[in-house]
């Protein structure tokens, strides 16, 4: 266990979850690849909100038949959605 390296990481989660008010840019996810980028979200691996609003999830199965996992946001009176 020297230099910590033996350690996980601590700060590859998801930040936020269903139903809570999120600000324009503020990190939805980090580092985890089985959350998607939906509605007004962008990014791969850490993923963003592009406009203040209400944050969902919804599951969609992909032409290779995986249920895969969206992050959603429904904006906020007064913002534009993207």
């Amino acid at each position: 266990m020297t230099g910590g390296k033996s350690t996980p990481k601590k700060d590859k989660a998801i930040k936020v979850s269903g139903g809570m008010l999120v600000k324009s840019g503020q990190i939805l996810v980090r580092g985890v690849t089985t959350y998607k980028a939906g509605a007004n979200v962008k990014g791969l691996d850490t993923l963003q909100a592009l406009c203040s609003g209400k944050v969902y999830f919804s599951k969609r199965k992909t032409s290779h038949g995986r249920v895969r996992t969206f992050i959603n946001i429904i904006p906020s009176a007064g913002e534009k959605s993207r």
